[in-house]
């Protein structure tokens, strides 16, 4: 009986010392948490201090304007995050960062840009599909600009796209291969999608003999694949060549500028 009563005293022992060691674990992580809250909001201080002394910097400068935004992502901070919330709020207190550190100058550039990207998505749709090259959408938005109009970037155009997300799905980023891309289409490319985008990459067509050579495909699954892409306008076929090649319209269109400018 002795035995059991200290067994069992042991085991309430044992029961306390976990039950104490939990607390002070929760304890430590609270005050680890307050600790890096307090950190965090040194940071964020000190980043709006940054901001509204290079304010002129971020609004003229692209590369001072992507680091900028780099700093934020680094601390959490979303510097066009709260924009929905700005026009259904209408309180300062929900405006984006950028309008509440730099003005509404650099808020509206992306906003405004923002619409740029939609209207170039919609009116080249008809030509890749609703999937177009990054570059060949910032070149297309700048020649479309007054002539004094801030420089645009790649990064600014991403920057732009991500304003975008209250339309749901159907404006996103993709890569093809290294190629970023955006989609305006709410569709989804598969595995043999992205590999053909990938390869056209190349010389800027494919055959259905080239897939089945370079990609050891079957016939069937290589023809699939390209006709998928040829429906959904993402590819275009010249049927002049003794196989047919299914040709990237960016691509195409790039050459006939080239063509057209040397001529």
């Amino acid at each position: 009986m002795s035995r059991k009563g200290v067994g069992l005293a042991a085991f309430d022992r044992s029961r306390l010392t976990s039950a104490q060691f939990a607390s002070h674990g929760n304890s430590l992580r609270s005050n680890d948490a307050q600790a890096l809250e307090t950190q965090l909001s040194v940071f964020r201080s000190l980043l709006q201090q940054f901001a509204q002394t290079h304010a002129k910097d971020i609004r003229s400068n692209p590369s001072f304007r992507a680091q900028f935004a780099r700093m934020c992502a680094a601390i959490g901070v979303d510097p066009l995050a709260s924009s929905s919330a700005a026009g259904s709020g209408g309180g300062a207190g929900n405006s984006s960062m950028w309008a509440q550190l730099l003005g509404r100058s650099v808020n509206d550039f992306y906003f405004e840009l923002a619409v740029r990207v939609v209207e170039v998505c919609g009116a080249t749709r008809g030509e890749n599909g609703g999937l177009i090259g990054v570059r060949e959408l910032r070149e297309r938005v700048v020649r479309g600009r007054m002539e004094g109009a801030p420089e645009i970037t790649d990064d600014d155009v991403l920057r732009a796209v991500a304003t975008l997300k209250p339309l749901g799905s159907s404006y996103s980023v993709i890569k093809v291969g290294n190629k970023p891309y955006i989609r305006s289409v709410p569709k989804e490319l598969n595995t043999d999608q992205s590999a053909v985008l990938e390869a056209v990459q190349v010389l800027g067509y494919v055959s259905v003999s080239m897939l089945m050579v370079n990609l050891r495909w079957t016939r069937a699954r290589a023809q699939t694949a390209v006709e998928d892409l040829l429906g959904e306008g993402m590819l275009w076929v010249d049927k002049q060549a003794p196989e047919w090649e299914y040709w990237s319209p960016g691509f195409m269109l790039d050459v006939d500028g080239t063509t057209g400018a040397g001529g």
